[in-house]
């Protein structure tokens, strides 16, 4: 016998050793006998409920209801009764006397009267939470006894407990037992272990023991009076003492009265069955109740359906008990979207529940879901999730951002819908700075190269201002290679006129990563012409922006000229009052409803018409049309954007990841191809420059325009041979689609106006005006073999 004692009995004195659970604290309060602990899994720590009872010997008759308990609980499965886990009977040691103790191990709960204190709900809220109860507990009752032919008959406050979702759920199955309705001539005992229950509980058969009388009355005749004894405790607040109490309604609602009196009436056959109670009383009409039965069922609902009650559920969600959203229908819907039976509108409500929870909850709770949803095919799911990354991404982890969450937005960059690639671009703004530098390098920076020549001028306009944006989290020998080519090869010579301001503003933002040189040779002679430029909008943010770089030039040559080299090399403003708020998206046309790529186009834009003080105009053009800008013939001549098919972006950028400072050579020779100049020859071609008329004499050959203005007629000359930045930029990326006014000759104009006062290539020289004759066409090949010559006398022979 000791040695039996030995192997049950733990050190600690808290239950049997062989019990793979940890026994906590208990609560004030627990049906009958038993014991109610809080506890643990040894396992993996998750909580539980455990149900202890002792007794003196095995033939106790406390311990024989509570085998009875166990068993019935064990066997008898529903959604609303308690959920069983483990049990077991062991033999323990109380000082000097042996006790029988039977353990029940089941899923966490706490008392119902614990819970309404800890609650504390008041008025309607109050009153919907207690109907969506009953409905739970009138249900597991009428499951009993309408379908397994089963008498509880202990249906009160205490026999009923509430979940961590705050679902009410029935236990205390030590009376249960079989309907034995067949036998109506027996007369004896039907529940054994009808002694247990309280004498207020009991209807009058029941207490006096008539049980021929209970044999032909209905299954739920003794149930149905005992959920009229939880309703009374329920809305009275008080522990029911003896029957007569039953009698005072004031604190029944009045439509849950009539079904209160059916339900404790005298006579066992009129009392109301609890199936009825569910279908017919309004008193479970509300708000929490429907919400909660739809969601419950929701695979059984049309796309229809579910469409329109997750577009009302967000408005729906304030007016419910806060606690009851969090808890109850928060975990449904997050279950909901993470199984595909909710409809997109279900994130927003999501979203919006979870902006109501503490920080730590919410990256238990939702941001789960979330990142398994990044992994959706649903398109409608992945716009409402990049809709509303500003709200959930700074939960997000470095770690998650980089290995779960942005593999699956980069296929947004190459996505045929330009909503969803705008959407993803814009989504990078949050996104980015999480991010490893491999990735960046390797992956999001070739993203954004092709974006920058994305047939929507809104895509292109937003690339340009993300890459200011992000400019600080990229590594140094990155942004070397990376923002001047960005910004002035490409941005400043777009075809729309808020790109090029963007890149006029991304240029200024950044103008601390640049030094005197480069702003010198590279960045002032692009930004100069811009001055002249047929928008007024960029026309005065290029004069703010030569004014700025100026400033910088001026100030790193004081520097210099004072001995502090060192101050000199880095000198830089990161931003001047007009560029203040280059955090905001210049272009929202696309995020509009709709998808306007898609659809018809309208009237184009005028953006001449935006304030120069804003640097960051918004051009909002209508959702059904791409933005475009009306321009003039002063650049028809300039290029146009390329395919976003196309490879010809930045340059390779698989040796970004490192902070070393790299050559102009390495990785993007193909925007860039300038190496430093030597300070004499780019002085000598300003000066020359600066010497020369602006204008040119009439009596020059009409192949040298001395008119920024040339006539559009239909042998207007082709975009390269009046190119603004002559010698200096790369040639611009060719296009499937040619514009209407450009010819098949490929040669380049060497007689552009500009190419005096531009900063000639370090490695060429700028052939002289006087060099080439013509157009500047390169005679072609001469053909092998014999070849036929067509020749005309003046005789005509």
């Amino acid at each position: 016998m000791l040695k039996f004692l030995k192997g049950v009995v733990g050190g600690s004195g808290t239950g049997p050793k062989d019990l793979p659970y940890n026994i906590g604290e208990p609560y004030p309060s627990a049906w009958g006998s038993w014991t109610h602990f809080r506890g643990t899994s040894k396992d993996d720590g998750s909580p539980v409920s455990v149900f202890s009872i002792s007794g003196s010997n095995a033939q106790d008759g406390h311990l024989a209801a509570a085998r009875n308990g166990v068993k019935r609980l064990r066997t008898v499965r529903h959604p609303n009764i308690l959920s069983f886990l483990h049990s077991t009977e062991a033999e323990t040691l109380d000082a000097s006397t042996t006790k029988q103790t039977i353990y029940i191990v089941t899923e966490p709960v706490m008392p119902l009267s614990e819970k309404i204190k800890e609650l504390s709900l008041q008025g309607i809220q109050r009153d919907e939470y207690f109907a969506w109860g009953l409905h739970q507990i009138a249900k597991a009752v009428s499951f009993l006894n309408n379908d397994c032919k089963l008498v509880h008959a202990n249906v009160c406050l205490a026999s009923v407990v509430v979940t961590q979702t705050l679902d009410w759920k029935l236990h205390a199955f030590d009376v249960l037992s079989e309907f034995d309705g067949s036998n109506e001539a027996s007369a004896g005992q039907m529940l054994q272990f009808a002694w247990l229950v309280g004498p207020q509980y009991k209807p009058m058969e029941l207490l006096k023991s008539d049980w021929a009388a209970i044999r032909k009355s209905p299954p739920w005749a003794i149930d149905s009076w005992g959920l009229g004894c939880l309703i009374y405790e329920l809305f009275s607040g008080l522990k029911l003492s003896k029957t007569e109490e039953l009698r005072n309604t004031t604190s029944i609602p009045k439509s849950l009265l009539p079904d209160y009196q059916r339900l404790l009436s005298s006579t066992p056959s009129r009392r109301l069955n609890t199936s009825k109670l569910i279908e017919n009383s309004e008193y479970f009409q509300n708000k929490l109740v429907d919400t909660i039965h739809f969601m419950e069922i929701l695979n059984l609902k049309d796309s229809v359906e579910k469409d329109t009650f997750f577009r009302k559920l967000p408005n729906l969600a304030e007016q419910l008990p806060r606690q009851i959203v969090l808890k109850k229908l928060l975990p449904l819907l997050a279950s909901a979207l993470e199984f595909g039976s909710a409809a997109a509108p279900a994130l927003t409500a999501l979203l919006k529940m979870g902006a109501w929870l503490s920080i730590e909850e919410f990256s238990v709770k939702v941001l789960p879901t979330i990142v398994k949803l990044f992994a959706s095919n649903d398109r409608a799911i992945r716009v409402g999730l990049l809709q509303h990354v500003d709200q959930f991404g700074e939960s997000l982890t470095a770690q998650v951002v980089d290995e779960q969450v942005y593999p699956h937005v980069a296929t947004g960059f190459s996505d045929t819908s330009a909503f969803l690639r705008e959407l993803t671009l814009k989504s990078m703004l949050v996104l980015a700075p999480k991010l490893s530098q491999r990735t960046i390098s390797g992956s999001l920076l070739k993203y954004l190269s092709k974006l920058q020549v994305d047939e929507e001028p809104a895509i292109r306009t937003n690339t340009t201002i993300l890459l200011g944006n992000i400019a600080t989290h990229l590594n140094e020998g990155t942004r070397k290679r990376v923002l001047i080519n960005a910004f002035t090869v490409r941005a400043l010579r777009d075809t729309f006129s808020p790109a090029r301001g963007a890149g006029i503003m991304a240029l200024c933002a950044t103008s601390s990563y640049y030094d005197s040189t480069e702003i010198a040779t590279r960045i002032l002679p692009n930004i100069v012409v811009l001055t002249i430029d047929p928008d007024n909008d960029v026309r005065s943010k290029a004069f703010q922006a030569v004014d700025q770089f100026l400033q910088i030039v001026k100030q790193s040559y004081e520097k210099t000229n004072s001995g502090d080299t060192a101050g000199a090399a880095g000198l830089g403003i990161s931003s001047i009052p007009g560029n203040a708020s280059l955090l905001g998206w210049a272009m929202s046309s696309l995020t509009l409803k709709g998808k306007p790529s898609e659809q018809a186009p309208l009237a184009p834009v005028n953006i001449s018409t935006s304030t120069t003080s804003n640097a960051s105009s918004v051009v909002d053009t209508p959702s059904t049309a791409p933005a475009h800008a009306s321009t003039t013939p002063d650049f028809a001549d300039q290029h146009v954007p390329e395919s976003p098919t196309s490879t010809d972006g930045w340059g390779e950028l698989e040796n970004g990841i490192d902070g070393e400072h790299e050559s102009d050579k390495d990785g993007w020779d193909d925007i860039e191809p300038l190496e430093e100049p030597k300070p004499s020859p780019v002085l000598a071609s300003i000066q020359a420059a600066q010497k020369r008329p602006v204008s040119q004499p009439v009596s020059q050959p009409k192949q040298q325009a001395t008119s920024l203005r040339p006539k559009n007629t239909a042998k207007a000359i082709k975009d390269e041979d009046d190119d603004l930045w002559g010698s200096i930029a790369a040639p611009a990326p060719k296009t499937i689609s040619k514009p209407l006014n450009l010819k098949t000759s490929g040669a380049v104009d060497d007689d552009d106006p500009w190419a005096a006062i531009a900063a000639p290539q370090p490695t060429t020289k700028a052939k002289p005006l006087a060099a080439v004759k013509g157009r500047g066409t390169k005679p072609a090949a001469p053909k092998l073999g014999a070849q036929r010559i067509n020749r005309t006398s003046s005789s005509g022979v």
